[in-house]
């Protein structure tokens, strides 16, 4: 909610409707006033974001008919009832009936406007909660982008404040955290959503593919190209584009996204016809792609260009208080696709949630769920504790042993990839390779290597 808390104000009294109004104005209250009751009610809506205030005793509808026709249109919008007859039955049914509060005349200015704020601080609770229930209801089936942390909230607001914009994104984070989710909320929550949302893994194609893929080509472009073929860029026009991986895209092929991000025109393989297209660009990516050192050989300018707006999705690690409303999520899910029971979840699956570092972030967490699921998870084992070693020793010694452990683990989850390791430690490169120095840890012998030690 945003602006002055707005109170709907209901009184046949024209002086004591202005004097009532003059005091919720001074109160910081934006006031609408109406003489009757029925004009009011056409002006409301579930979407109203305030409190209503109403004279009981008036001519045509009265208050209470007010309260029951509101009650009707949204059970949780408070109304406060006033009256300056003072009966005691009445305000008691009128509250059992839902009414917020009843106040009798005559009435100290303070008890209306503290009683007024109370209401619009439930009204404020009530539209937040709805908004997120709206939030999740709308994310992705695989991945929803569910949490209620802070950064969680402030993530979803700003999509739904940029969805409609129509600026270029690029999306950053690790990996399983969710990009293709925002990505598909950007295109869900805005006028663009009965257009083609098409995604496009960079990293999943071979230069020889992804230009032919992205831009379609014309027949006799190439040897094997018999048929017309219209690409993702000009398949999403109208629509949004998802480039993953994008720091995996060939250097010649980010020279020509760099002339379609400018001009909005694409030129198929095999032919000098220029086409506009019409399309949001939303580009995700594992790699601080603002780093030089990590960026390598992707093109500065091409960084600029889709850097407009800039999204991070924090890792499960940053925000565990959201793992056991995630994790209920899934195994609800998973529960109803295999046809079983939701289980009970155990100590030891708790502890688990908490203490594992989820280093494949929601994916890995969604994977989890399906084997609890399925019982095949019930009792899992500790992340790996440093070895015995550790607990003796200095403090500082005992430090630098687990330290090694965790870059180890690390390298180990990642098969030795450099750029995958750094993401999932968020440690800028140089420390990376400094610590395996201190640590006389051999990148290489890493690569290839799975957790369970397999090639």
């Amino acid at each position: 909610m945003s602006g002055a808390p707005s109170v709907f104000l209901v009184d046949d009294d024209r002086d004591l409707r202005k004097a009532i109004q003059q005091t919720l104005e001074l109160a910081g209250f934006t006031v609408s006033p109406f003489a009757g009751a029925t004009e009011a009610l056409a002006q409301l809506d579930a979407g109203f974001e305030g409190v209503v205030i109403s004279d009981i005793r008036m001519p045509g509808m009265d208050g209470l008919a007010l309260f029951r026709k509101i009650a009707e249109l949204d059970a949780d919008l408070p109304v406060i009832l006033v009256t300056g007859h003072g009966d005691i039955p009445m305000a008691v049914q009128a509250i059992q009936d839902g009414v917020y509060d009843f106040i009798a005349k005559p009435f100290a200015a303070d008890r209306l406007v503290q009683s007024a704020r109370r209401a619009q601080e439930k009204r404020r609770l009530v539209m937040e909660n709805r908004a997120l229930r709206q939030a999740a209801e709308a994310a992705s089936e695989s991945l929803p982008l569910i949490g209620q942390t802070p950064v969680m909230e402030r993530l979803r607001q700003t999509l739904r404040h940029i969805a409609d914009t129509d600026v270029d994104v690029l999306v950053a984070g690790e990996t399983g955290s969710g990009k293709e989710v925002v990505a598909t909320l950007l295109h869900q929550w805005s006028r663009r959503r009965s257009g083609n949302f098409v995604a496009l893994n960079c990293g999943a194609l071979p230069e020889t593919v992804i230009e032919s893929e992205l831009f379609g080509h014309e027949p006799g472009a190439f040897t094997g190209a018999v048929k017309k073929r219209i690409g993702r860029i000009e398949h999403a026009s109208g629509g949004t584009l998802f480039l993953d991986e994008i720091e995996a895209m060939p250097p010649a092929t980010q020279v020509k996204m760099l002339r379609v991000l400018e001009a909005r025109e694409i030129t198929p393989l095999g032919t000098n016809t220029v086409r506009p297209v019409d399309i949001r660009v939303v580009a995700a990516a594992k790699i601080d792609l603002g780093d030089p050192a990590e960026r390598g050989d992707f093109r500065e300018d091409l960084y600029y260009r889709l850097n407009v707006v800039t999204l991070s999705i924090p890792p499960l690690r940053e925000r565990r208080e959201d793992v056991p409303l995630l994790f209920s999520h899934f195994l609800k899910r998973a529960s109803e696709r295999f046809g079983r029971e939701v289980p009970e979840i155990s100590a030891a699956i708790r502890d688990y949630l908490m203490s594992h570092p989820w280093p494949g972030n929601v994916r890995e967490l969604s994977h989890f769920a399906e084997r609890v699921a399925l019982g095949v998870e019930s009792n899992p084992a500790k992340p790996a504790a440093p070895a015995a070693t550790t607990s003796t020793g200095t403090l500082p010694e005992r430090l630098e042993r687990y330290e090694a452990d965790i870059l180890k683990e690390a390298l180990t989850a990642h098969r030795g990839d450099v750029k995958e390791t750094l993401t999932a430690l968020g440690i800028p490169r140089k420390t990376f390779y400094d610590k395996l120095q201190r640590h006389g840890i051999n990148r290489a012998d890493y690569a290839g290597r799975t957790a369970a030690g397999e090639s």
